[in-house]
């Protein structure tokens, strides 16, 4: 196959400690008008309040909107549109976790074009640009703040939803590592876990005939020349210092690894994709209402060990990023070393081993098998095809917490 790559990111990166200093000067060059949203909790923080001033100082008129709620349901996000269309912002500003970064998404898309959140579910139904965006996480997992998805509930929908468009990748990312060193342990590992899981999934994705039209009429087009890369650095950083970063969260040279892993990861996956493990987690999250990240970690290792035949050269990269390589290693023994090394690694952070244990009510086994594979854009990206049979040996495996039942 011919080298092929895709990639879809913002305008402007700026990575490193202290860098939410530079917020001012980039909003500035976007807008006059900036709306800010946030949860309650961290507008009350003295970082927030500073940033808000440095917005203020470089002559931005700013309006907080801090209503955001965890997983954003759907009716938030149009109240928060509603409530700023008398300011008129021309910039939009995401302060906080994954959820306060898709709250300022989809309120951008409906100040931009109106309607509800319904209106754009699914892929490339966003009909033009958004808003300018500025995206400044303060948690390291979920890489929205360079992704084309927004994630939001609905509560006529048993599952989350998405929207995911290239209008919606913001213009600008601002990640301070600095701004994720009061996060908790818990916190850290499971948002960490979900990026890990984002690099490894985006890295094994499976690689599409690059056609012209692959990237013009879909969102995630499998793995490519420049998401590899991407991935293998999430990889690379991550595996060697989350599970420091959950041990000593004062730890400034693994909190800097954690996000700049999250970001790369995010960088992956928003033009690969993921696969498999994240399609299981739609039901998963609906019926044991625990974190996305628990959820996709759990999975992980089985999901690997499933897709491990079709994706040997791929594990292979991975024990190199991963510094797993020894003399004379053959392919297999890379990957179980990989998968072994990924499932310890989880167990050690406090991922759950099994869906047992996370939460999952064993009559409920076949219809998550069933609803996962019903998630055709994650489910077709994955290496190796699954149907339905498989699909429940799998979750069955990932129940039992036994990956040697994992045909």
């Amino acid at each position: 196959m011919s080298l092929f790559a895709a990639l879809r990111l913002p305008r402007e990166i700026l990575f490193g400690n202290g860098q939410r200093a530079a917020l001012g000067t980039v909003a500035g060059r976007l807008g006059s008008r900036a709306l800010v949203c946030t949860d309650a909790r961290l507008s009350g923080s003295a970082d927030f309040r500073t940033m808000v001033a440095d917005l203020e100082a470089h002559g931005l008129a700013v309006r907080v909107d801090d209503s955001v709620l965890p997983d954003v349901p759907r009716d938030s996000a149009s109240a928060s549109a509603d409530a700023a269309r008398d300011f008129a912002p021309d910039v939009v500003i995401g302060i906080g976790g994954g959820s306060c970064l898709d709250l300022a998404k989809c309120t951008a898309l409906l100040l931009a074009h109106g309607g509800t959140p319904a209106d754009y579910y699914g892929e490339r139904k966003v009909p033009g640009p958004v808003l300018p965006l500025v995206a400044v996480p303060t948690t390291a997992g979920t890489g929205s703040e360079v992704t084309p998805v927004a994630v939001l509930s609905d509560p006529d929908r048993l599952l989350k939803v998405g929207i995911s468009s290239p209008y919606l990748v913001p213009q600008a990312a601002i990640c301070d590592p600095e701004l994720t060193a009061s996060c908790p342990p818990l916190l850290t590992a499971i948002a960490g876990a979900d990026a890990l899981t984002h690099a490894v999934e985006a890295f094994m994705a499976k690689r599409r005939d690059p056609t012209p039209d692959l990237a013009q009429e879909h969102v995630f087009v499998g793995k490519s020349a420049l998401t590899d890369h991407f991935a293998l650095l999430a990889i690379e950083l991550l595996t060697r210092s989350l599970e420091r970063a959950c041990r000593d969260g004062g730890d400034a040279d693994a909190r800097a690894d954690v996000m700049m892993g999250a970001l790369a990861a995010g960088c992956a996956f928003g033009t690969a994709g993921t696969a498999a493990a994240h399609a299981i987690q739609y039901p998963i999250g609906a019926l044991t209402h625990t974190a996305h990240g628990l959820g996709v970690a759990t999975l992980l290792p089985f999901v690997m060990t499933f897709n491990r035949s079709s994706c040997l050269p791929e594990l292979a990269r991975i024990a190199a990023a991963m510094g797993l390589e020894a003399p004379g290693s053959t392919q297999d023994a890379l990957a179980d070393r990989v998968i072994d090394r990924i499932a310890s690694l989880l167990s050690a952070i406090g991922i759950p081993p099994s869906l047992s244990a996370l939460g999952l009510a064993a009559d409920r086994r076949d219809w998550t098998a069933e609803q996962a594979l019903g998630i055709e854009r994650l489910i077709k990206n994955n290496p190796r095809p699954v149907d339905l049979a498989a699909m429940k040996r799998l979750v069955a495996a990932a129940f039992e917490g036994d990956r040697r039942a994992v045909d």
